[in-house]
């Protein structure tokens, strides 16, 4: 009884400048050596492919070594080789994933077009999340690569949605951030664009406190409305009815699924096939409008009766046109 594997071969069924055949034995006089003289195969499939391209243009076999055999790691050398069979693409496929659907290689989870992924639904390589076009990621739907966070397009984050990289806080669009949402660097707290700063929701550098433009600052600045300024900090202006209302019903992207998609989308959007679906936006100006639409009197009046009011700039800002 032979030992039984697999070979791959070019498309001319050639391997090493050496013509094979389907259903032929072929035999090696003298001396095998491996990565030399005799006939090469793996003991399993998927290892073939650390000597030869994954590509569905290759040939690939099944094989029974009947003389002398040698191994070394993953691969075998022998005297006598009977290629059994052709392996169809598609049954290869089945043989070197243990997951359902993939088009990749050594893929455990399901429909991964990429290699080597525990995960489901992946088109990058080594993830164990899901929806990953990134590489080894553990979390899911990311773009970009070491993620264990979820839906990030940066690399090396393990928080999630961040479009920079090494962030542990969540919404990040700049580096290094551990808190949320900030597109500057370097940030402990959330939503600054500026650098450095402990504090919330400042634009410039190395502030303390929170929501301030400008630099070494420890305490809050009065906010302007409408280019006028007020006597308000942000909290007392966000508790305001008129910008809960705007804060609440704004939306500019929604998750589209698959079965909803029209024909015109599915082809703008082909990774809905893996993805399930796509993520719709639209623009400030049209998402504002889209909002204002579905506003009630008493909200659109909220907003109308924010301090100092003004109908061109809400148009010039929103598109809105009271």
């Amino acid at each position: 009884m032979g030992i039984k594997g697999y070979k791959v071969f070019n498309p001319d069924w050639t391997c090493r400048d050496f013509q094979y055949e389907v259903g032929k034995e072929f035999v090696h006089n003298g001396n095998i050596e491996m990565c030399g003289k005799g006939f090469h195969f793996c003991q399993k499939a998927s290892d073939c492919f650390n000597y030869y391209n994954f590509n569905s243009n290759n040939n690939v076999a099944e094989v029974e070594a009947l003389g002398l055999v040698e191994s070394s790691d993953n691969k075998s050398v022998t005297d006598k080789i009977l290629i059994v069979r052709e392996i169809p693409w598609h049954e290869l496929l089945t043989i070197v994933n243990e997951g359902n659907d993939c088009t990749g290689l050594c893929n455990t989870g399901d429909c991964n077009t990429g290699n080597r992924n525990t995960g489901n639904r992946n088109t990058g390589d080594w993830n164990t999340g899901d929806r990953n076009t990134g590489d080894w990621n553990t979390g899911d739907w990311n773009t970009g690569d070491r993620n264990t966070g979820n839906r990030n397009t940066g690399n090396r984050n393990t928080g999630n949605r961040n479009t920079g990289d090494r962030n542990t806080g969540d919404w990040n669009t700049g580096d290094w951030n551990t808190g949320n949402r900030n597109t500057g660097n370097r940030n402990t707290g959330d939503w600054n664009t500026g650098d450095r700063n402990t504090g919330n929701r400042n634009t410039g550098d190395w502030n303390s406190c929170d929501f301030s433009t400008g630099f070494l600052n420890s305490e809050r600045q009065k906010i302007a409305m409408f280019n006028i300024p007020t006597d308000l900090n942000r909290d007392s202006i966000t508790s305001l009815k008129g910008m809960q209302v705007l804060r609440w019903n704004y939306e500019n992207s929604w998750w589209i699924y698959s079965q909803n998609m029209s024909v015109e989308e599915k082809a703008v959007h082909p990774e809905h096939e893996i993805m399930g679906g796509y993520l719709k936006t639209v623009d400030f100006k049209t998402a504002c409008k889209m909002m204002w639409k579905k506003l009630d009197d008493d909200d659109k009046k909220a907003v109308m009766d924010l301090p100092n009011f003004d109908e061109k700039v809400f148009l010039e800002i929103t598109g809105i046109e009271i």
